[in-house]
């Protein structure tokens, strides 16, 4: 027996009773559950990009609803028998949906209309909803353009009506996409403005959407993926958005409509600092590289070796201080940093090492991961705590080296 749906006449409907005509057992999300079937529902399925409906039937929770062809499957938290049932909607999340859904088939239909841009798919979402668009890249213009146009008529309040006909009927009032299907079709026409087959739930009159908010376009794949909000989401988000702006404005020392030039000042100074900041840690780290080979003397062969384990010191300063070892002939640098299991080794082409494959010897037996050229090689150690140990390791291996030839 198919189910009789409800919402497609009227999707205000909150409160109905249904007879239950089976009740089945399952698994949902890991937990037992049961597979209701009425004989009419008003509790929309998850399809065309909306979300399902949630409530109660007699008492037990809705988990999930599913369309299963003439039949909608309630999938519930509790067993029930064969009875005249009273049932209720999540209203606010009904109507939520409601806003959001009307308020897709008019930014869709604006797009299409205004800049020829035709929807290929519509998501919503928990807190964001989108709609993929097919064609070149939406400007900031277009955005707010279709934005306005959509909020016109919004604020006109136009009727939002159910229309049912067949392919060939809608397709003679100007749908907005035609669809390849036979029998009578339900379509959502908003006046003037659109008309589009579709089964989901939608507001009576434009009014209901509340307001209209685009947030922004990114790319994915061929298409524009563009997030929008309506209704209390719109509102709620545009706080969010100036409790954020004015975060910002408050810590950047101005008012929020100085946050842009703020944030370049900001942004400028940083650079600057951090341009200063590499050219004092540079100079560091020769100074200390000359002072540390100062303190070494060469080895049989005139090598000199610099093994040495940091500690509070950053990631480029390590860099910078093994490259300025190996500036120097017939040095080679071995250096860790500790706190993060950092390696590096180093040395000018006279030393006539391999470094990588030196440091590849150590991670084999130390464990850890890296590599690097035949001069410069970097890793890190599974187990920084053997920092020192690896070190040594290095060393003697250079030495063994040295003895061997």
């Amino acid at each position: 027996m198919a189910t009789r749906r409800i919402y497609y006449d009227d999707a205000f409907v909150k409160e109905f009773t249904a007879d239950i005509l089976s009740c089945e057992s399952e698994v949902y999300a890991g937990n037992p559950a049961w597979c209701v079937i009425l004989n009419q529902t008003a509790f929309y399925p998850a399809s065309g990009g909306q979300p399902h409906d949630l409530g109660k039937i007699a008492g037990g929770n809705v988990l999930d609803v599913r369309d299963e062809g003439d039949e909608i499957a309630h999938i519930v938290d509790r067993c029930m028998e064969k009875r005249q049932v009273d049932c209720c909607i999540d209203w606010p999340r009904r109507f939520d949906h409601m806003q959001q859904h009307t308020g897709q088939h008019l930014l869709s239909a604006m797009f299409l209309e205004r800049f020829g841009l035709q929807t290929v798919s519509f998501h919503l979402g928990a807190e964001l909803s989108t709609i993929d668009l097919r064609g070149p890249q939406p400007s900031e213009e277009i955005l707010e353009g279709v934005e306005r146009a959509a909020n016109k008529i919004i604020f006109e309040d136009r009727p939002v009506t159910v229309r049912y006909g067949t392919a060939e009927d809608l397709a003679q009032l100007g749908v907005r996409k035609e669809v390849d299907r036979r029998g009578i079709l339900r379509a959502i026409e908003i006046e003037g403005a659109d008309l589009q087959p579709c089964g989901g739930t939608h507001v009576r009159s434009t009014g209901q959407i509340g307001t209209l908010l685009v947030r922004r376009s990114t790319k994915i794949r061929q298409d524009w993926r563009i997030e929008f909000v309506c209704g209390a989401r719109a509102a709620r988000l545009a706080r969010q958005d100036f409790h954020a702006l004015r975060t910002a404005a408050g810590k950047l020392g101005g008012a929020p409509e100085e946050v842009a030039a703020a944030a370049e000042r900001a942004l400028s100074e940083r650079d600057s600092l951090f341009k200063r900041n590499r050219v004092l840690l540079e100079q560091l780290a020769q100074r200390e590289a000359a002072e540390a080979l100062a303190q070494i003397l060469p080895s049989e062969g005139g090598l000199r070796i610099v093994s040495r384990v940091f500690q509070d010191v950053g990631a480029e300063f390590l860099s910078y201080f093994a490259t300025e070892i190996a500036k120097h002939e017939h040095s080679v640098a071995l250096l860790a940093r500790r706190g993060c299991g950092h390696i590096i080794f180093a040395q000018h082409p006279t030393a006539g090492k391999d470094m990588a494959g030196l440091l590849k010897q150590v991670l084999a037996n130390g464990g850890g991961k890296g590599g690097g050229t035949r001069d410069f090689a970097r890793g890190r150690l599974d187990d920084e705590a053997k920092a020192e140990q690896a070190l040594r390791a290095a060393t003697d291996a250079l030495h063994g080296a040295k003895a061997a030839s």
